[in-house]
């Protein structure tokens, strides 16, 4: 008799994973793990920890060509929100934890984040060119209502009108509305809000911790209606789950007030090809291997292409498909539409800083 497999609820990731880059490895071995059954203890603690980092730079130069950002600042490494497809996984093996269960539960905290931007801003060296928050992992996680780092951001932001950026999942960026209303009027800010699907039970399973669906949509709205430039990311695409809502979800961010819609193909890069079909098995065994392979016919057999131009959209049959349905999406619900271009051209002035309306 096959044991049943076990689906954690509350996380993306259901294991961990090796890290490539240590020396050392662990496994739970299983005379260890019927010790812990006979004395009652658990295995792991489910528990997220805070870890304060004070890095000497923040803001990261982004190299490659296909995503739409020269600049990105991550106040935070790790992502408790725990989606089960995000690519940031890989980037929390640089810190000595794991792509999987590591990435959602040990979040690191930039401590000195507002401290290092206000220095950037004030170098003579530096000329204005947007940076967007979220390029890594999201500024608005659920630490963020405690520790306000991201709020503290955008008054810098403010402070010396400099352009900037918002990827987020998560409604808490409306606690912000405020500071976002402000630096809109000078045209200083776009956010693009992530959303993957319109069905609930598909957002609990692959976003665990996010904001749910509903949340998402009035935030979208109350942003719309108060004149900040927004924008939807649909990303990711993944063919057999959330790749039959493309003309419903582009109708429904447009009656919300939506100026446009990105989207990507997922691609399982590094250790997430393994995180990912560790939970498609234990969170959609009927389909799994049919998603699986849809995936992999989109990167030419494979569950990740890195090929600068093609990695982002895919190539086949279904990546045709899905872009041909944004294509009428686009022309059916957002005709007309179009995100104004950031403001770079009043920074200089504000070199200095200059009094806080906060």
């Amino acid at each position: 008799m096959e044991k049943e497999e076990i689906f954690t609820k509350g996380r993306g990731a259901q294991i961990n994973v090796a890290n490539k880059f240590s020396a050392l490895s662990h496994e739970f071995r299983d005379d260890f793990l019927n010790y812990c059954e006979m004395e009652g203890d658990e295995v792991a603690n489910s528990k997220t920890s805070i870890i304060d980092t004070f890095p000497k730079t923040i803001i990261n130069k982004v190299i490659s060509p296909d995503i739409g950002m020269e600049y990105s600042l991550n106040p935070y490494q790790g992502c408790e929100h725990g989606c089960i497809y995000c690519y940031a996984r890989n980037s929390h093996e640089y810190w000595g934890y794991s792509a999987g269960i590591d990435f959602e539960q040990k979040i690191l905290v930039k401590r000195n984040s507002v401290a290092l931007l206000e220095k950037k801003l004030q170098s003579s060296r530096w000329k204005a060119v947007p940076i967007v928050l979220s390029g890594n992992t999201d500024c608005y996680q659920p630490v963020e209502k405690k520790l306000e780092i991201t709020r503290q951001l955008l008054k810098t932001f403010f402070k010396y009108k400099h352009p900037v950026g918002i990827i987020t999942k998560n409604s808490l960026l409306l606690r912000d509305l405020d500071i976002l209303r402000e630096l809109a009027k000078d045209n200083l800010v776009q956010v693009h809000l992530s959303i993957t699907s319109l069905n609930e039970d598909t957002r609990r399973l692959l976003e665990p911790r996010t904001a749910t669906i509903k949340k998402r949509l009035e935030t979208l709205k109350k942003l719309s209606e108060a004149g900040v430039p927004v924008s939807v990311m649909m990303a990711p695409i993944i063919p057999g789950i959330n790749s039959h809502e493309i003309l419903p979800l582009v109708k429904a961010i447009s009656e919300k007030g939506a100026l446009g819609v990105g989207y990507t193909m997922v691609r399982l890069n590094g250790a997430i090809g393994g995180i990912f079909s560790d939970w498609i098995q234990k969170a959609m065994p009927d389909r799994a291997e049919k998603v699986l392979h849809q995936i992999a016919e989109c990167h030419g057999g494979n569950l990740n292409d890195s090929e600068f131009g093609r990695r982002m959209k895919g190539s086949g049959n279904i990546a045709e498909q899905v872009s041909q349905q944004f294509k009428i999406a686009r022309k059916m619900y957002l005709s007309g539409r179009s995100t104004p271009k950031l403001n770079c051209e009043l920074h200089q002035q504000y070199k200095n800083g200059q009094m806080q309306l906060f």
